[in-house]
């Protein structure tokens, strides 16, 4: 039976969003953007700033020799959604444990203006901790700075700060733009419902900033520029194919029985359009592009399906009938469905 409400969209331009802060799903893996779906056209490649360092930024020992003093060499991070340059500093003034105390951590930190901060966390009598906030911890870092380093000195005698007492381990004192890895997350649908775009973290972020003494806590903040997708209806589209996983078996004859082994392989989305004359028609525009292709069953209901691959037309220009194209989406996703 012929269904007269079905329709093809196809992307035809991107808008774009500036340089925005994703918000945190709450698992400090899963980060959020405002927007459904993200573009991935080549000339329109999400761009993702993670708060850290690029390059540089190293603590040293101070070349002067002076004590409680520490140097940070020149560098680069992405500071809330900005690459910055900081240039190098010598002799940064650290903190001793005072009275009957001996330990204390301090952090080495970069703030949102682009300057060095060092902050003093709680002197403990004996001994280091690892909890944030806690005696003998390391500071909260406040949400939009970043940290470079920790100074873990176990005296509250004025000496000169050793190399041992300097720690930059990424993910623990040190926060690397690039640590964890990340993937890109175009699209999101649990259960073929829609969520968000955005990114998500391979392994969770660490809650070291917070601006209330730890009452509310956060991991690094995340930027992202990104664009999104603009629709335009394929004319006369006809016979859309989504892009599915297919499953095959092949087996091999061994002495005494036959072993069998699985394997998938992804087919290509594609859809049919009769055209105009074949070379002024707009969908050419989008060939050899990647392009989100969304299809709906009925053109008035919510249900959709989403695939987002290259697309190749392949046009046939017969004497006695309209020109028409095969449309194919090379996909590296799966199209994914979409009820809610």
């Amino acid at each position: 039976m012929a269904n007269d409400n079905a329709i093809v969209y196809y992307e035809v331009a991107q808008n774009d969003v500036a340089m925005v802060a994703l918000t945190d799903a709450g698992d400090h893996l899963e980060f959020q953007s405002a927007d459904e779906v993200w573009s991935l056209d080549e000339l329109k490649t999400p761009v993702v700033r993670p708060n850290g360092v690029l390059t540089g930024l190293t603590v040293t020992v101070a070349a002067s020799g002076t004590n409680d003093k520490i140097d940070v060499v020149g560098g680069t991070l992405n500071l809330n959604g900005v690459e910055t340059t900081i240039v190098a500093s010598a002799d940064e003034t650290v903190t001793r444990a005072v009275a009957a105390d001996t330990h204390i951590i301090n952090s080495v930190t970069i703030t949102s203006a682009g300057a060095i901060a060092i902050l003093a966390g709680t002197d403990h009598a004996t001994a280091f901790s690892e909890t944030r906030g806690a005696a003998g911890g390391p500071p909260w870092i406040p949400t939009t700075s970043v940290e470079i380093a920790q100074i873990r000195m176990a005296s509250n005698v004025a000496a000169a700060v050793a190399a041992d007492e300097i720690k930059m381990v990424q993910n623990s004192s040190r926060e690397l733009t690039g640590y964890p890895v990340w993937d890109v997350e175009p699209i999101r649908v649990e259960n073929r419902a829609m969520g968000l775009a955005g990114i998500t973290f391979l392994s969770a972020l660490p809650q070291i900033h917070s601006d209330d003494a730890g009452a509310t806590t956060a991991g690094k903040a995340v930027h992202a520029s990104y664009s999104v997708p603009s629709y335009a209806e394929a004319p006369d589209a006809y016979d859309w194919t989504p892009s599915e996983v297919t499953h095959s078996t092949s087996s091999k004859q061994v002495y005494g029985r036959v072993r069998a082994a699985r394997s998938r392989a992804l087919t290509a989305g594609s859809f049919g359009i009769v055209m105009g004359d074949g070379i002024s028609d707009a969908i050419l525009d989008a060939k050899d592009s990647v392009r989100w292709v969304k299809f709906k069953a009925n053109r008035y209901a919510t249900p959709t399906q989403y695939t987002c691959g290259a697309l190749g037309i392949s046009r046939s220009n017969p004497a006695d009938g309209n020109t028409e194209a095969t449309v194919t989406v090379a996909s590296e996703l799966a199209t994914v469905d979409v009820v809610s």
